[in-house]
């Protein structure tokens, strides 16, 4: 067990260097480690490349692969169903939505009271506020649903709901705001700053912990409903943690990167097929790492090919799917 640990983690710190040394521009490797190491003028271009675009852009993807991974791990042990995933509640289909309108009817630009801003920062904060105001109806419907299929097929339904509504939006406006709006949706780690990768690891680092102090009351619920009540568990409190949880991960991970889709749900079956367990105090660590290095692959596919950006989404099918459809085919065996 520890062994799989270790080599998942030297996968990811392998994945790491690669996405440091190789990009779309070539740089030699003594540069790129003299750039790590501070030895040269911030100010050369080299340096900008490693320090201001390869480092944040690798950080961001390993934390947002792992935050998305732990979210569908939490939400298919919740609901029980292994396709269940990140975006299956509405959730990230909420964030899209406070994109829209900010790109599509205000302009990209927002503004409270006196203050007004634009950019990135409108951005992520319409996404956060969408994805807050699914998750705060998704609380609601726990509150009145007590049946797992039933809510997730609320949160299904939610999420039919935004996209009709984002749809709506796409019609009505300019197509100077669709294009901007299609390309946030592709996906993309390089929107973290320096800057800003700060504000985002920490936001991720908290709902991280949350999810690993619920790794008891998950291995519980595995044992069915009944049974976790009758040794003390409070399944609708733990429900709405499990809720909450998800939805901070998803929102920020959507309003700084985009929708990514497919790590969330295959990344938890990876680890289950390598570890052979069900136990989340094995789990939480493994799809962290097995997530993370996942979109490292992905960040550094996007940038292999000069003066090429593949999108984001066009990728983490193809890591993915095929993991999902062994799921299928095996429970159909």
């Amino acid at each position: 067990m520890k062994l799989k640990i270790a080599l998942l983690g030297f996968g990811c710190v392998l994945m790491f260097l690669i996405n440091l040394y190789f990009g779309a521009v070539h740089i030699p490797a003594s540069e790129v480690t003299a750039s790590l190491l501070g030895r040269l003028n911030p100010e050369e271009t080299t340096s900008f490349i490693i320090i201001r675009n390869r480092l944040p852009q690798a950080l961001t993807a390993f934390l947002s692969g792992g935050a998305l991974s732990v979210c569908g791990l939490l939400l298919q042990t919740s609901f029980r169903n292994p396709l269940a995933g990140p975006s299956i509640l509405g959730i990230s289909s909420g964030a899209s939505l406070g994109v829209a309108v900010v790109m599509l009817f205000f302009g990209g630009v927002v503004s409270i009271g006196d203050n007004t801003f634009g950019g990135s920062a409108a951005l992520i904060s319409g996404a956060i506020a969408g994805s807050m105001a699914v998750m705060a109806l998704l609380i609601f419907f726990s509150l009145r649903i007590r049946s797992n299929i039933m809510l997730l097929i609320a949160g299904m339904m939610t999420g039919y709901l935004t996209s009709s509504v984002v749809t709506l939006l796409s019609s009505i406006t300019t197509a100077q705001g669709i294009q901007s709006y299609v390309v946030w949706g592709m996906g993309n780690f390089g929107g973290v700053s320096l800057d800003r990768l700060p504000l985002f690891a920490v936001l991720v680092g908290i709902a991280l912990v949350a999810s690993i102090m619920l790794a008891k009351p998950l291995n519980l619920l595995l044992l069915g409903d009944s049974y976790a009540r009758n040794l003390g568990v409070n399944v609708e409190r733990v429900r709405n943690k499990l809720l909450i949880t998800s939805g901070v991960l998803t929102a920020v991970v959507t309003a700084y990167c985009g929708p990514i889709s497919f790590i969330g749900i295959a990344m938890p079956h990876l680890a289950r097929m390598i570890f052979k367990t069900d136990n989340h105090f094995v789990l939480m660590p493994a799809v962290i790492l097995a997530g993370g290095m996942a979109t490292l692959l992905c960040n550094w596919g996007m940038n292999a090919i000069p003066d090429r950006i593949i999108p984001l989404n066009a990728l983490t099918p193809i890591v993915g799917v095929p993991v999902i459809l062994y799921v299928i085919l095996k429970g159909k065996s």
